[in-house]
């Protein structure tokens, strides 16, 4: 959807339908007509209204978009299959590790055509935590499974992580079972 957003702002109809409004320092967009003059047969042109996402606004003033959070092997090319995730962590709290097993990840049908597997990312909102600890799993030849290992070295980069676990467990339907 952002994508057809951009195309329809972007259009030359688009120029004459919107027009910029500022409150306290932001600028939005606001329709100012309801249809236009084709330029390719001179018939009337309805164009919707535009719907805009809504946006979050944190204390600092900047606007926070909302992302699904996914995982990647290859950058832009999001992985479909839901891994199993086993945590650990030190006595003291300091630091630790997750494992994230992928049986039969997406990312083996489509890596010829997109490109090579480059690391593992994780992005949402806060942004990407990435790791290049990736193994594959062959058997009999044939990509079976991955393996990726993430390190968190700081009490900070554990609860980084759980924000991300967090968000993605509930986009996902994963479930914390502890052991």
């Amino acid at each position: 959807m952002a994508t057809l957003h951009s195309l329809a702002l972007a259009s030359p109809v688009s120029h004459h339908l919107l027009q910029p409004r500022s409150s306290s320092g932001i600028v939005s967009w606001a329709a100012v007509h309801r249809s236009a003059k084709s330029l390719f047969n001179g018939l009337p042109l309805h164009l919707p209204r535009l719907r805009v996402a809504p946006l979050r606004q944190n204390s600092h003033g900047s606007i926070i978009m909302m992302v699904k959070p996914t995982i990647q092997f290859i950058q832009g090319t999001d992985e479909q299959t839901v891994p199993d995730v086993r945590l650990t962590k030190s006595r003291d709290g300091t630091n630790g590790m997750a494992i994230f097993r992928f049986d039969q990840p997406s990312v083996f049908d489509s890596s010829g055509e997109v490109g090579d597997i480059t690391g593992f990312y994780m992005i949402d909102e806060e942004g990407v935590l990435q790791s290049v600890d990736v193994n594959a799993k062959f058997v009999n030849g044939r990509p079976a499974g991955i393996e990726a290992k993430y390190v968190m070295r700081t009490p900070r980069d554990w609860d980084r992580f759980m924000r991300f676990m967090e968000r993605y467990s509930n986009a996902n339907g994963l479930q914390f079972i502890k052991k």
